[in-house]
């Protein structure tokens, strides 16, 4: 079977996890363990990318990195995941990108990015990356805005979909001159800085749709609400899908691979409604793990998951159906 290839052009950070209690009070010191911290690859697009490759997509990263022994480090990482990494940039001027990720006990998370050389990602370095003829466009909102429409226009030039993952929001960025998307899926907080409107309901959620089919010209809006699932515009009508139920550990990475699991099984199926169903099982896998890239799971992982998950459903249906009929 000829495989799905994904172009990825996005960011990539070597990420500073700190593990915790809890986050510090202004002015407080807390002393944790001392193997509570740890330094991995990381950075939304790096994430994405090792997300298709281990689903099973033909994975080509573009990113600008640091021409430094974090980016090095991170070259060889992606290689060995499989990723193809002949597009990718270095800048001797800047240094890889850093993120400082907080995580609680909760599994709540709180990261602050340094962009480094991911800010100096220039909408010409594009250009080479398409003669790779990838089958879709993947992005998220982490490198300058006119890289990514710049991309973006490219994509549409050449008939190529387009998937926006759209974080981290800025409510400057142009959404407008986007062109034509295929899926563009913010999160809550991205959902809000965007519209205005706080998804905490399926009134609010389907007024934030409807608010950002008049900003992007995208066939489908898939809203990533956490623990609460996600909600699927499509323009006319509008679906919900329940996170799955497990115990959460580490979310860092769960957007991540919740919007490049959706990119890859609708492009294998081409089916929306089933990619947000398995997307939700690769979103329940990562949130069960620690660390970013480390929590991405693989196809057999994800089908497992679902397989045992609808088992189980069915299980709980026949049960009910047998109480039901004793009655």
């Amino acid at each position: 079977m000829i495989k799905k290839r994904v172009l990825v052009i996005s960011s990539a950070n070597i990420d500073f996890v700190q593990k915790m209690r809890r986050v510090p009070y202004s002015g407080e010191t807390v002393v944790e363990d001392t193997s509570g911290y740890s330094y991995i690859p990381g950075g939304k697009g790096a994430n994405s990318a090792i997300a298709f490759s281990r689903l099973g997509a033909d994975c080509v990263f573009v990113c600008k990195l640091g021409k430094d022994a974090n980016g090095r480090r991170l070259i060889s990482i992606y290689e060995k995941e499989g990723i193809d990494t002949r597009y990718i940039l270095e800048d001797p001027d800047h240094p890889t990108g850093l993120a400082s990720i907080l995580v609680e006990e909760n599994g709540k998370n709180r990261i602050i990015v340094y962009p480094g050389a991911n800010f100096a990602f220039a909408p010409e370095d594009t250009e080479e990356a398409f003669n790779c003829y990838p089958d879709a466009l993947y992005m998220q909102l982490e490198i300058p805005a006119p890289t990514i429409i710049e991309a973006t226009r490219r994509a549409n030039a050449a008939g190529i979909p387009v998937f926006i993952d759209a974080g981290p929001a800025n409510v400057d960025f142009p959404l407008e001159q986007l062109g034509k998307v295929e899926v563009f899926s913010p999160n809550e907080t991205e959902t809000r800085v965007f519209t205005g409107i706080t998804p905490n309901s399926e009134e609010n959620c389907l007024r934030a749709c409807i608010k950002l089919a008049s900003m992007v010209d995208a066939k489908y809006i898939v809203l990533k609400l956490g623990d609460k699932g996600c909600f699927l515009y499509d323009g006319k009508e509008y679906y919900t899908f329940p996170a799955e139920q497990v115990e959460a550990v580490d979310t860092t990475a769960a957007g991540d691979v919740f919007t490049a699991a959706l990119t890859y099984w609708y492009l294998e199926k081409g089916n929306i409604l089933k990619a947000a169903d398995f997307a939700g099982c690769a979103a329940g896998i990562s949130v069960s793990r620690e660390g970013a890239s480390p929590s991405v799971p693989t196809l057999s992982e994800v089908i497992a998951f679902a397989r045992n998950r609808n088992e189980q459903r069915n299980q709980e249906q026949a049960a009910a159906e047998e109480g039901e009929s004793a009655e």
